[in-house]
């Protein structure tokens, strides 16, 4: 379910794997255009869900599994709830850097959880909203380790490595309408132009669909 009138796209992937720049590049280019866009990310996009965020992703604690789904959650319904839907209810596009795939592929390939229980806390907490098109960048794990390398690693960021093959793999499983995967080994203009080519459609389409005054 999405409010009337929005467009909604969410960028995921194995960490590193180029979502945040990617969803910076698609935003830019949506924004040159004229167009209204809401940039943000999961978990966070709220004041209650960076703080969140900032707990989930801390080094400093060890979080059961589904303790961690839960944190996930909770800052999911508060940003649904606070920014997507009435960003989209107004007709704005929103771009997101991770969703509720993240929390399937994450909590349950990587964290063995049963994926029925991620499917109905995904549900409670979107009240069923769901993105127009999802892209998945998708990197084999030789990248991690030589991508970013001053980077300070959070808490997921330091799985291992095992962990992270789970993760992939799960990601390369998903499949279904408006889901497209990206290579992320390609140069980063050329990502950025795959994702524009899959985009440019759903906006023509939503300016043939725009009232006429």
């Amino acid at each position: 379910m999405k409010p009337r009138g929005g467009l909604f796209i969410v960028l995921e992937g194995p960490d590193k794997s180029g979502k945040s720049t990617q969803a910076r590049l698609l935003v830019e280019r949506l924004r040159s255009s004229g167009r209204d866009v809401v940039h943000t990310r999961e978990p966070g996009g709220t004041l209650f869900a960076e703080e969140v965020r900032r707990i989930i992703l801390s080094t400093e604690h060890k979080v059961q599994p589904l303790a961690e789904l839960l944190l996930y959650e909770a800052a999911r319904a508060q940003h649904t709830e606070e920014k997507l839907k009435p960003a989209l209810a107004a007709g704005k596009i929103v771009v997101c850097e991770r969703y509720t795939l993240s929390t399937t592929v994450y909590q349950g390939y990587g964290r063995g959880l049963d994926f029925k229980a991620i499917d109905e806390a995904n549900r409670l907490a979107t009240g069923g909203l769901t993105p127009d098109l999802t892209f998945i960048i998708d990197i084999p794990d030789a990248e991690f380790g030589s991508r970013d390398k001053e980077r300070v690693h959070d808490r997921l960021e330091n799985e291992p490595k095992v962990f992270r093959a789970r993760v992939r793999a799960g990601y390369r499983k998903v499949n279904g309408p408006g889901i497209h995967h990206i290579d992320g080994r390609l140069p980063m203009d050329e990502v950025a132009e795959l994702i524009f080519e899959k985009v440019s459609p759903r906006l023509t389409a939503r300016r043939a669909a725009a009232p006429r005054s």
